[in-house]
């Protein structure tokens, strides 16, 4: 569930966007917040994309292909812990 911090930072991200990305608002949130989530993910998972992708809701070569496009290091976070 999402924490109600977070709830209204989107809603204040989305009403900020909302004049001036029109027709684009949903891509233009999604790519803000995107990556920072599966950072985060990753993080938690100590780089365990297997893992990472479970806890989000998504096909491991998913995650993959996005891991890719947004040039996430996943190096960073194995051997952590």
């Amino acid at each position: 569930m999402m924490d109600v911090q977070m709830k209204d930072n989107i809603i204040r991200f989305e009403d900020s966007l909302f004049s001036e990305k029109e027709g684009v608002l949903y891509k233009s949130v999604v790519e803000a917040i995107e990556k920072p989530l599966i950072e985060h993910t990753l993080e938690r998972t100590e780089g365990n994309q297997l893992k990472a992708a479970r806890i989000l809701g998504i096909n491991r070569n998913t995650i993959r292909s996005k891991i890719r496009k947004l040039a996430i290091n996943v190096g960073k976070w194995k051997g952590n812990g």
